[in-house]
């Protein structure tokens, strides 16, 4: 299933969770309203027979649905600040971007590679340091606000190609868009679970509560009895868990193999859950209430109430054979661990642990060549369609070849929680002396003069990157930016205005580095109100993909009548009969803002439209410079169809595109 299909599944999905909602919070009040009628139904009959007037048990009803509501919005407003607090809320640890713990630099590294390699910030990264059992997770409600959580257990016992898939998997859940149903499922169970903790709290305090006639009993009845009905909440949410999580982690252990291009790294992770004694267990008192949004069950439950398929069941999947006897076999090499004496043994987990004695596991398979990068290559609409929101190993091998060639004083700097903002406002900057004086000008009035000075500093090093590195490295310095407080983000958004509109002109790298970053700071400084799949169809705003497609024709041939045929091109291919004409609008920047906020609420599977029609204008004449590479990938970003990196799939970046940038 593709990233469009994924999306129209997980509206469809949101629907079913409402649905499912409903009929949990009629069964609970239905049963509270029972509750009344046997307890405390006065012992006398009343005209409509009930033992209780309608009017009384229409404000029990009332109540009760207030009650499960308010909970409901309670709960979902405590995790509006995202993954974060999920995660926070869990006893996780933060793991800084400068952290010097081996092990935690490592899990970053891996997580960084994979987000580079799928075209979204680095999410949060955490880590539950007491808990031993092999899990782990995503949460959030948009990429820009993601955080990655594992166990101790993932990095005492996991190898890196194992720790990889599981990461990968949990990618899966950031690119599908299942986090945001995720979240949304840990408000609604809490309201559907909160009447047996009103029970349970009554039962516990009828001893010391007196109703009007001096009687307690009734206190410690009622607690009881709503205890039993908050079984029948407990009973619905985890069925509603369980039915919205068990085949989408099904179709993200594929994902991730898809990802990594082999299957022993996620295998080899359920292996070892399968054999060691903690399994995926987690010892946090509300591990049931993540349940649904783990990498393995965080308990023991019978069928009915499993958010994953068993173990036997997912490895089988995958194409590997489940084999009790390795298993055993693997949990006694496991039984007491050893040092490795080499940290980067290929056996060894990420904590440096190794097993007592080999297991023979599955040979190693051959990783995928990198593609030669010194001839052209064709760029297919449906192939590059086909990449959204779904990478491979090419683009992890990618990702971290970027991030090699990367000079130590632009990797410091994004990782520094000060050095992150010089290095954005940095890339801003013009090479044209008489420009960039204006524009350290402009850094010294809205950041004072040490920052003008670390941005002057990181010039000489960003003067001989290539320039396909450059939104990397926004990427990797967007964990240390967005913690920066709201008005500092603000002034930085509104200095970087100023700066790419010094020279009178606006470039299209200037546009997408400050595209790319607005949309993510806008996603991650109000996470609860990020992106929601939309509804409408393509045809109702054939005007904006007209001026999308015109814009991407105009800058991506210098021949007028090349961009024409570009431009009827893409629009042909979205939408065949459409009767738009072909303008450039003035104000493009604007006109492209305009048109892709509109076209980011159509539904999924047109935007695969405009992502294939966008891909041929660009490849009408058979060439892709790193300015258009660039600009479509941001364009995937705005419509929220994150675009993994294109150099190595769509064509050659010759040393002539370094110039590209045009305007």
């Amino acid at each position: 299933m593709d990233f469009f299909a994924q999306q129209a599944r997980v509206r469809r999905s949101s629907r079913w969770l409402v649905v499912l909602f409903v009929l949990a919070v009629l069964a609970v009040v239905a049963a509270v309203d029972v509750v009344v009628l046997v307890v405390v139904g006065y012992g006398r009959a009343t005209e409509n027979g009930l033992g209780v007037d309608l009017g009384s048990m229409a404000l029990i009803s009332f109540g009760v649905l207030a009650l499960i509501g308010m909970a409901s919005l309670a709960r979902t407003l405590s995790l509006r600040g995202g993954g974060a607090a999920v995660a926070r809320s869990m006893g996780a640890t933060a793991v800084s971007p400068d952290t010097t713990n081996p092990a935690w630099r490592k899990l970053r590294n891996v997580i960084e590679e994979i987000a580079i390699a799928s075209s979204v910030p680095v999410p949060d990264i955490f880590v539950l340091e007491s808990e031993p059992g092999i899990n782990a997770f995503a949460a959030g409600y948009t990429p820009s606000d993601a955080a990655v959580c594992v166990t101790q257990g993932c990095l005492d016992r996991l190898t890196r190609d194992e720790l990889q898939g599981v990461i990968a998997h949990e990618f899966s859940h950031v690119l599908n868009g299942d986090m945001r149903l995720n979240i949304r499922l840990m408000g609604l169970l809490f309201g559907i679970l909160v009447i047996g903790i009103v029970g349970r709290i009554l039962m516990y305090s009828g001893g010391r509560v007196r109703t009007r006639k001096g009687n307690t009993a009734y206190v410690a009845l009622i607690g009881l009895a709503l205890l039993l009905v908050g079984y029948i909440g407990f009973f619905f949410g985890r069925l509603i868990q369980a039915a919205v999580a068990r085949s989408r982690e099904s179709l993200a252990d594929a994902s991730a193999v898809q990802f990594t291009r082999q299957t022993r790294g996620i295998a080899g992770a359920l292996k070892k859950i399968a054999a060691m004694a903690e399994g995926s267990q987690l010892q946090a008192a509300n591990s049931q209430e993540v349940a649904h949004m783990l990498f393995g069950e965080p308990g023991r439950f019978s069928s009915l109430f499993a958010t994953h398929p068993p173990l036997p069941e997912r490895i089988r999947a995958l194409g590997v054979p489940y084999d009790e006897k390795e298993i055993e076999q693997l949990a006694r090499a496991w039984l007491q661990p050893q040092r490795a004496r080499h940290g980067e043994d290929a056996s060894a987990s990420i904590s440096g642990f190794m097993p007592t004695f080999s297991t023979g596991g599955a040979a190693a398979v051959a990783e995928t060549a990198m593609p030669r990068t010194d001839r052209p290559m064709p760029v297919q609409a449906e192939a590059v369609s086909a990449r959204v929101g779904r990478p491979g190993m090419q683009d992890v091998h990618a990702a971290g070849h970027l991030q090699r060639q990367l000079p130590d004083t632009l990797a410091r700097a994004a990782h520094d929680a000060s050095g992150a903002l010089d290095l954005v406002l940095a890339l801003a900057v013009s090479d044209d002396p008489r420009v960039r004086d204006a524009q350290l000008l402009q850094v010294d009035s809205g950041f004072g003069s040490d920052a003008a000075e670390g941005v002057e500093a990181l010039l000489p090093a960003l003067s001989i990157l290539h320039p396909m590195l450059h939104l990397p490295l926004v990427a990797l310095a967007f964990p240390q930016l967005k913690r920066q407080p709201r008005p500092r983000l603000t002034q930085l958004l509104h200095t970087l205005d100023i700066i790419i509109h010094a020279d009178q002109r606006i470039s299209l790298h200037e546009y997408c580095l400050v595209k790319l970053l607005r949309l993510m700071l806008t996603d991650a400084l109000d996470p609860s109100r990020g992106f929601v799949p939309g509804a409408r169809r393509l045809r109702q705003v054939e005007a904006d993909y007209a001026v999308l497609c015109a814009v991407v024709a105009h800058h991506g041939h210098d021949d007028g009548d090349a961009a024409r045929r570009a431009w009827a091109r893409a629009m042909h291919e979205a939408l065949p009969n459409a009767r738009a004409d072909f303008a450039v609008p003035g104000n493009w920047q604007a006109a492209m803002d305009r048109a892709l906020e509109r076209l980011d609420r159509i539904r999924p599977l047109d935007k695969q439209l405009v992502v294939r029609g966008l891909t041929l204008a660009v490849a009408e004449d058979d060439h892709v410079n790193v300015a258009e590479a660039e600009l479509l990938r941001v364009i995937c970003a705005a419509l929220h169809c994150p675009l993994p990196p294109l150099l190595q799939h769509l064509t050659t970046f010759s040393d002539e595109d370094e110039d590209a940038h045009t305007t």
